[in-house]
């Protein structure tokens, strides 16, 4: 199979990284943040408002959610194409303020449409202007401005639940959120995996993962910083420890854990893991230490061999 890293790259520079998100994936998620939503404002700040499952999801669940207001805007887009092509001037903006003629359902005539002076970038003074509004943003970024827009969340001391990659977390700007506990990682995609509809690049997946006018993306991640159930369970440690299944490393005084299920429950000094740990971190049970680099700064090795990237961690 050909490398998903290579998508990612030609889509990055391409600036054509818009995958947009299914129903049922932002479903599965959501449905652990519920309580979070009553009587907040949401923004959906990189979505075409009309045809966005996001802006779906929250229109026809805000009585549900008991939200306040529902925002919307969508990048250089003033047509109801779900792939929009950038190409106006100018942009949108939707409001939705809830049923008002009791039929429970986001009628037109319901729903603010607004026009922006400027073409809808979540950067822009206008949308930074409903971002000050906003308690809550919900949406899947551009995977190629990932470090901005999360940059822009902290700055304005918003609450997020938004999709990234995996390789984010190796981004140091992301990594310092995360072991300062000001990000982390979601529920999750089912594997780590997610289909995302795209029809600009030729679909890569095996016939048991093909879904026809979508493209298939490993190691996709959810990050928040709403606390959710999954952040508080312990995980259980099952292994002992013994030095000829750990060994140490040559640059840091710790020792190498290949993968999560073998952290030693009997070993107090730190650890070197896999990033995949982060979808078990539980902050009461484990500190993060420290991302990848020896006391040397170098990256960690084993006799002079470097596993990939590593997390080191100790036991509370």
């Amino acid at each position: 199979m050909p490398n998903q890293n290579k998508y990612l790259h030609k889509a990055s520079k391409a600036k054509k990284d818009e995958f947009y998100t299914q129903l049922s994936d932002i479903e599965r998620e959501l449905r652990h943040y519920k309580d979070h939503f009553k009587d907040k404002v949401v923004y959906c700040n990189c979505d075409d408002p009309r045809v966005s499952n996001f802006f779906h999801y929250f229109s026809y669940n805000f009585e549900n959610l008991g939200l306040k207001k529902l925002v919307a805007t969508c990048y250089k887009n003033q047509n109801p194409d779900l792939f929009s092509q950038n190409d106006s001037e100018k942009a949108v903006y939707l409001e939705y303020e809830g049923d008002k003629n009791n039929n429970n359902v986001p009628d037109p005539e319901e729903i603010g449409i607004k026009h922006l002076k400027g073409d809808g970038d979540f950067r822009s003074r206008e949308c930074i202007a409903l971002l000050k509004q906003a308690d809550i943003v919900v949406t899947n970024p551009p995977f190629s401005l990932f470090r901005e827009y999360v940059a822009q969340l902290i700055k304005y001391n918003k609450k997020f639940v938004i999709i990234g990659h995996q390789n984010a977390i190796t981004y140091k700007e992301i990594f310092k959120l995360i072991k300062d506990n000001k990000i982390w990682l979601g529920n999750g995609f089912n594997r780590n995996m997610a289909h995302f509809i795209n029809p600009n690049y030729e679909d890569y997946a095996t016939d048991t993962d093909h879904k026809e006018g979508m493209i298939r993306v490993s190691g996709v991640q959810w990050f928040t910083n709403l606390d959710i159930n999954k952040r508080h369970e312990v995980l259980i440690l099952y292994k002992n420890f013994n030095p000829a299944e750990y060994p140490k490393y040559d640059n840091f005084d710790a020792i190498e854990v290949a993968k999560t299920a073998d952290i030693p429950m009997d070993y107090e000094g730190v650890m070197g893991v896999p990033i995949t740990f982060l979808n078990k971190y539980n902050p009461d049970q484990f500190e993060i230490v420290k991302f990848r680099k020896g006391d040397d700064e170098k990256d960690l090795s084993i006799n002079g061999q470097c596993p990939y990237f590593r997390i080191l961690i100790r036991r509370k």
